[in-house]
C-alpha cells in the first residue's frame, strides 16, 4: 500500500498530471509482443485526452499572451513582460508536439 500523499505533493502531482500527459500512456518498447500490442491499443484509447491537453494549454498560452500584452503596455514594462511572453510561446510547440502525437494514435492504420 502507498503512503499518503501530503497536501503538498498532491497538489503538485494535480497540477501536473492537469498539464502534462505522460502518465496517461504506456511504453510500447517493453514486454512481449502481446505486452507492446496492448499498450499501444492503450494509448489509441488514451489518445482521445491529448486534445483537451491541448485546449488546456492554447487557453494557457493566450492568457500569458495577454497579461505580458497588458504589461508591456499599460505597465511599460518590456522586461517583465518577458516573463509571460517566453511560457506563452512555448505553448505552441508543444500543442504541435501533441497534436502530431494525436493524429498518429488517431489515423495510423499502418501499425494495426
Amino acid at each position: 500500500m502507498e503512503p499518503a500523499l501530503s497536501h503538498a505533493e498532491f497538489s503538485r502531482t494535480l497540477w501536473y498530471r492537469y498539464f502534462f500527459y505522460g502518465w496517461l500512456f504506456r511504453d510500447v518498447c517493453r514486454g512481449n509482443l502481446w505486452q507492446r500490442s496492448q499498450a499501444w491499443r492503450h494509448n489509441k484509447e488514451q489518445s482521445r485526452w491529448l486534445l483537451t491537453y491541448m485546449w488546456r494549454w492554447l487557453v494557457l498560452g493566450l492568457v500569458l499572451f495577454g497579461v505580458a500584452s497588458f504589461v508591456e503596455v499599460m505597465l511599460l514594462s518590456p522586461t517583465l513582460s518577458a516573463f509571460f511572453y517566453v511560457p506563452s510561446a512555448l505553448s505552441v510547440p508543444f500543442n504541435v508536439v501533441t497534436a502530431v502525437c494525436w493524429w498518429f494514435l488517431q489515423f495510423d492504420r499502418h501499425l494495426q
